[in-house]
């Protein structure tokens, strides 16, 4: 129990070690990294715009008022923004770590290849969308005059976790494809297209839909299911206890195809 908690102690020192140096390169280029802040929030922006559109033209979707869509919405930036900010290298991760040889680095330091690749690069800019999907949330939760308790508090940094957790996850698992089908673009982008289905009500989507997000890819669990909790929407309230556990799950299974694409990785000898 001991080295366990030592360990974990090292590589949070690490973690933060990693940050605050990343930070400080990145802010260095200060015009740089304000455009892509600015244009990513534009992109955030624009695309909240898109559902006020939406709902002047329709009163509700699927049973579900303006108010508790964007609920839903902003509440759904706040796991993708804490997932964008390490989401980086496991998207370029076949074109930069395989094909170009950087991951022969990785395995000569003497700490966790999957510590080093997920936490080598951020993306610092995305913590806007966090910023963002809080401010919405808050107003869509006063104009639907919910009170918010401490326990509703807690289980919103809880579901936002989780719902970090299963983004890493899932793309985690596909990144380790990578160590068999070499690829500079990878298997992402069909999926990465998926995470935009999350935030509406599933309710609007087919069975087969709502299944897939579900029970294959655990989208719903990241966003949907976590913000229908808060909202108290009773059909969906079963699935609340279920959103740690699937976190858990989909992490172990990523964990577990990282181990096995460890063992069939060839160096490129570069």
């Amino acid at each position: 129990m001991k080295e366990a908690f030592l360990n974990f102690r090292r590589h949070a020192a690490l973690l933060t070690s990693y940050f605050a140096q990343y930070a400080k390169v990145r802010v260095s280029y200060r015009g740089d990294f304000f455009i892509s802040a600015a244009t990513s929030m534009a992109a955030t922006v624009f695309s909240l715009g898109f559902v006020m559109v939406l709902f002047k033209r329709i009163p509700t979707l699927a049973n579900w008022r303006m108010e508790e869509v964007l609920f839903l919405y902003g509440y759904s930036l706040i796991p993708f923004g804490l997932f964008n900010v390490f989401s980086l290298n496991l998207y370029e991760f076949g074109a930069t770590y395989i094909m170009e040889g950087k991951f022969d680095r990785v395995l000569l330091r003497p700490l966790s290849s999957l510590f080093q690749v997920v936490f080598d690069a951020f993306r610092i800019e995305a913590l806007q969308e966090v910023v963002i999907g809080l401010v919405v949330v808050l107003w869509a939760s006063r104009r639907l005059a919910y009170h918010w308790t401490v326990l509703d508090v807690l289980l919103l940094a809880l579901f936002a976790l989780c719902g970090g957790v299963i983004y890493l996850s899932v793309f985690l698992f596909l990144s380790t494809f990578s160590f068999w089908f070499e690829d500079r673009i990878g298997i992402h982008p069909p999926f990465w297209n998926l995470l935009a289905f999350g935030r509406y009500p599933l309710s609007i989507y087919s069975h087969y839909i709502q299944f897939l997000l579900s029970w294959i890819i655990p989208f719903g669990f990241a966003t949907f299911y976590p913000a229908s909790r808060l909202l108290g929407r009773p059909e969906f309230r079963v699935y609340a206890p279920l959103i740690p556990l699937v976190a858990v799950a989909t992490f172990a299974l990523a964990a577990t195809g990282w181990r096995f694409g460890l063992r069939r990785y060839s160096s490129t000898g570069s």
